[in-house]
């Protein structure tokens, strides 16, 4: 599956026969010379190289996908913890780009613009706090029924997907 946010590609793992041609490694750079080799996102790495960029897992051992966004490498858990699980702004319904600031509430990932109040509609900004009830987002004040959740309101925070950054 490609589109313009999300590259989800296949891991094939290759036998390296005696009379192909050397082969450089996507991720360290190196010839790869071992027995074997994978293919993934249309370059030739080391089984050891393709790793995902938060956890570190080798994604040759760990699954035959691998998902790549904003410049980093993901597994599939990863890939779902950082950008949720469709990729796109769970208010607007439309895409994130990899280098743009999110809010997050219960999984859920929100354009900056998107995370407004269900009520009042005012955008609530990271120091805020608010309110998740029912899959819609309350300021601290418009909370339906009125006072604080087991008396305290959820604070908010603002997460960055930077593309050129590690964000683990």
């Amino acid at each position: 599956m490609v589109n313009s946010r999300v590259e989800a590609s296949t891991v094939a793992v290759m036998g390296v026969g005696g009379g192909t041609a050397c082969r450089l490694c996507a991720g360290c750079g190196g010839r790869i010379a071992d027995r074997f080799l994978l293919f993934s996102m249309e370059r030739y790495w080391h089984t050891q190289c393709l790793k995902c960029s938060c956890c570190h897992t080798q994604l040759g051992e760990y699954s035959s996908t691998c998902y790549s966004k904003g410049g980093m490498i993901l597994c599939k858990d990863d890939y779902i913890r950082l950008f949720g699980h469709s990729g796109t702004c769970s208010a607007c319904g439309q895409s994130i780009p990899a280098s743009e600031m999110v809010m997050r509430a219960q999984g859920n990932v929100y354009h900056l613009k998107c995370f407004t109040c269900g009520t009042c509609r005012n955008r609530l900004v990271p120091g805020d706090r608010f309110h998740y009830v029912n899959g819609t987002i309350f300021c601290e004040h418009d909370r339906p029924g009125g006072g604080l959740l087991g008396g305290h309101p959820t604070p908010l925070q603002a997460n960055s997907m930077m593309s050129d950054q590690k964000v683990c």
